[in-house]
């Protein structure tokens, strides 16, 4: 019988949590948000903020201040918040949701249920589910059903 060695446990534990599939997605997902801003942030200094210059000539967002308030920087970062919210917006609610809703899982055949409930929370989910979307639980993989005769 192999010695169990002290802290092990907790290095596994720890495996198992920065490993499970969702946190690489949340970590993906703020390393392309991050790409995302500073694409976003490029456009709006070097193409949307040059052409506004052209409408407004001799005029520069950077010189619009009071003092030491800097009105200018202030709008050209809030052109950049409301620019990336807007390709979010699109890209996110739009594009993917429009992917998601023909993606949609089908109906269940007659005689299969639609729904389970989780084993730990106690949540309805959907029958096929090999996580509950409550707890985030795996759960255990289901019998197949006997055949009716």
């Amino acid at each position: 019988m192999a010695a169990k060695i002290p802290g092990l446990g907790m290095w596994d534990e720890f495996k198992n949590f920065a490993f499970k599939g969702n946190m690489i997605d949340l970590a993906v997902g703020v390393i392309l948000g991050a790409a995302f801003g500073s694409v976003i942030k490029s456009m709006v200094e070097n193409i949307i903020m040059p052409i506004i210059s052209y409408v407004t000539p001799h005029m520069d967002f950077k010189d619009w201040h009071l003092g030491k308030l800097t009105f200018g920087v202030f709008l050209g970062d809030l052109l950049n918040f409301l620019l990336v919210a807007l390709a979010i917006f699109l890209i996110v609610v739009k594009v993917i949701g429009t992917l998601m809703k023909k993606t949609i899982a089908k109906p269940p055949a007659p005689g299969e249920p639609a729904a389970k409930d989780c084993p730990f929370c106690l949540s309805s989910i959907p029958f096929k589910a090999k996580k509950c979307g409550h707890c985030t639980a795996d759960l255990p993989a289901e019998a197949p059903a006997p055949a009716m005769a």
